[in-house]
């Protein structure tokens, strides 16, 4: 078969190839994308389609044809790959025709150029850029411009900008409304027969001060003004740029003034060409001709006069321009990094928060530990699931809106009412301790919420559930809950974080319960990534505001037997890394020889250790003992493990005076449990044993 014939019969078998050599993701015709992942993410969603002839990414932007993808998929030669891939689909290839081939390839487009140069006036798509520029450069056009690697594809009209004898930018010259939609993202095309190259790249070679700017157009606005430039072509080309750069004997005798677009692209390519000519040591500023206008093109178009002036004051002032440029980086860099530029604002800062107050927990001897309670940073809980990590968070914050300070709390798993009930039923119980009564009148959250079991209540009872709900009522003015269900990302709490201090006029304290529901940040990243990026986002909301931020995270499933640790904490390392304090949640005799979880969960109360794996500005390795009541929702404090602990808390445990030796604790799992006990222990500082 004759090589052009067998290569259109090959181009078409992309989606036979595809569907046996790619990885499926959600979506017809598309698969994971062999160049950038996309499709690998959690949703299994892929930018990477097949078409009928071609593939194209739209998420690495990366397009070609079946010869392309074996290229990349099999890692097959480019001279080798044609053949190859006929192989595979049983096709032989005229071996005369592959050589007058072979030739044809080595060919220019020179030809090609003057005809297309001789047809520009048949267009008036010129852009605001003279004909006698036009035509030095060769540019050109054709009205029935078609693909060379796709003469199956529909012709439209293209203005042709060369930008090397074997490379040329193929310009769409019709109105964005009259293209059709499968055709929109083929408006700026690039042909080449080897490389690419940027367009008017001799002048890296002979022009004393040199624009650098993306596109091939904006360039010859730039000279057909006076000034000269380079195009090199969009970000994704900027290293063609630089190994034009590299082979200059020029390059550091020249000057660049870098005038990309107005836009985040041309942003992210200025920082890159920043880095490039840093790094070679050449000099350069960053000054935009274009003013306000979006790029050179557009400035050209609105006032030819002004853009002419801006251009060539570039020119004329390019020594003060890097000048300023320089001392402007410098005494930016010196105010923003400097210790001597910021030790100013250190004095001031001290000055300013000598009266900022510490919040505390609520919790005794972990605020110790914590040299008074929660500071500016970031706080993490962790523990297996239904140990009570989100109990134990709901009791600090309820703690914390007891001493008068506002908590914002994002439940991402839990309602509303349930945590509520839940803060009402740890209410009723400490009432109940509180009065030295019969523990059978503290209530559940099931308990609390349903309102079938109100009519069966005694009149003890009930005034019981009025009081706590009381004694929630005067904390609740400073607790803000807000919910959701797989529907809310960490962008999304940042943003509800902002308006909560817009609206309430003051900084809350942040509980987030928890980190592994976040909706992902990015559906194609992975577990690792989303939270990695979740935790870093948490740690600059707090550092931004300066609030303490509080995410609670679960445990990997092997720390149900293991000793809580660092590594415990799931799918992140920046949570370790970025986290001021971390506590680990976990039951007594964790890790012990013959320890048994669910026996040690079906304990009443539960025996909870709170290990500080990490406590960046204090002591760190400290644990602390709590009674846990999970019926209740409530944590009761008895001291720091090895460390001191009140007169009562030791009669409790050494059976001194008051202690529960050799008195057997009833065992609650139920309600109907709960209705037989009649009476519980009761110490000075309202520390209990059931």
């Amino acid at each position: 078969m004759e090589f052009e014939k067998a290569v259109q019969e090959l181009k078409e078998h992309i989606k036979d190839y595809a569907e046996g050599m790619l990885t499926k993701s959600r979506g017809k015709n598309q698969y994971v994308c062999p160049f950038c992942a996309s499709g690998t993410g959690v949703n299994g969603t892929g930018a990477f389609t097949v078409y009928e002839n071609h593939f194209y990414c739209f998420s690495c932007q990366k397009n070609g044809d079946i010869f392309d993808l074996v290229e990349q998929v099999e890692g097959i030669d480019k001279k080798q790959v044609v053949q190859h891939t006929a192989q595979r689909y049983g096709i032989n290839i005229d071996r005369k025709s592959r050589e007058s081939h072979k030739k044809e390839e080595i060919a220019d487009y020179t030809a090609f150029y003057r005809e297309c140069n001789s047809h520009l006036q048949e267009t008036d798509y010129h852009r605001g850029i003279s004909l006698d520029t036009l035509n030095r450069f060769l540019v050109g056009y054709d009205a029935q411009w078609k693909h060379p690697k796709a003469p199956k594809a529909p012709s439209t009209p293209r203005l042709i900008i060369p930008t090397s004898k074997t490379s040329y930018f193929a310009r769409d010259t019709r109105n964005t409304a009259d293209i059709p939609k499968e055709q929109q993202e083929y408006t700026k095309q690039k042909v080449k027969i080897d490389s690419w190259h940027i367009f008017n790249e001799k002048a890296v070679n002979n022009a004393p001060v040199l624009y650098i700017v993306e596109g091939e157009i904006d360039a010859l606005s730039i000279i057909d003004v006076g000034g000269n430039a380079v195009g090199f072509g969009g970000i994704g080309y900027i290293n063609f740029f630089f190994k034009v750069l590299d082979h200059s004997k020029m390059a550091k005798e020249q000057k660049f003034i870098i005038a990309l677009d107005n836009d985040k692209a041309g942003e992210k390519a200025k920082n890159t060409l920043i880095d490039g000519f840093c790094k070679r040591g050449i000099a350069f500023c960053v000054y935009n001709p274009s003013g306000k206008h979006k790029d050179s093109n557009e400035a050209l178009m609105s006032d030819r006069s002004e853009f002419e002036k801006s251009v060539l004051y570039g020119i004329e002032n390019v020594d003060k321009l890097i000048e300023e440029y320089r001392g402007k980086e410098d005494m930016e860099y010196q105010q923003k990094y400097c210790a001597e530029a910021l030790l100013g604002g250190f004095i001031d800062g001290i000055a300013t928060n000598v009266n900022t107050e510490v919040i505390p927990t609520g919790f005794k001897v972990l605020d110790d530990i914590l040299d008074g309670g929660l500071y500016e940073g970031l706080y993490g809980i962790g523990a297996i699931s239904s140990l009570g990590k989100t109990t134990f968070a709901l009791q600090i914050a309820d703690q914390i809106a007891e001493y008068g300070h506002q908590v914002l709390i994002f439940s991402l798993e839990m309602s509303q009412n349930e945590l509520i009930a839940k803060s009402i039923s740890r209410n009723t119980l400490k009432r109940v301790i509180a009065a030295k009564g019969d523990v059978s009148d503290a209530k559940t959250t099931r308990g609390i919420m349903s309102g079938r079991k109100y009519p069966l209540y005694n009149q003890t009872e009930r005034e019981l559930i009025k009081n706590a709900v009381g004694d929630y009522q005067s904390i609740s003015k400073n607790i803000f809950i807000r919910e959701g269900m797989g529907n809310v990302g960490v962008d999304n709490i940042v943003e509800q974080v902002k308006e909560h201090i817009r609206k309430a006029n003051k900084l809350p304290v942040v509980i987030v319960d928890y980190l592994q529901i976040l909706m992902p940040h990015s559906e194609r990243g992975t577990d690792k990534t989303n939270t990695d990026y979740a935790i870093l986002t948490l740690k600059r909301l707090s550092r931004d505001y300066k609030i303490p931020v509080v995410v609670i995270s679960s445990f990997n499933r092997e720390n149900y037997s293991n000793k809580v640790s660092m590594q415990s904490f799931k799918e992140s390392g920046a949570i370790e890394y970025s986290s001021d304090v971390l506590i680990g949640l976990q039951l007594m005799g964790t890790g012990a020889k013959d320890f048994d979880v669910d026996e040690a969960k079906s304990k009443n109360p539960r025996e909870i250790e709170a290990v500080i794996l990490k406590n960046r500005n204090g002591r760190t390795g400290g644990k602390i003992r709590y009674n846990f009541y999970a019926m209740f929702n409530y944590f009761s404090e008895l001291g720091e493990i090895g460390g001191n602990t009140s007169i009562n808390q030791r009669k409790a445990v050494t059976g001194g005076k008051g202690s529960t030796k050799n008195k057997k604790k009833p065992k609650i799992e139920t309600d109907t449990d709960l209705m037989k006990i009649k009476s519980c222990e009761l110490y000075a500082n309202g520390d209990e044993v059931l």
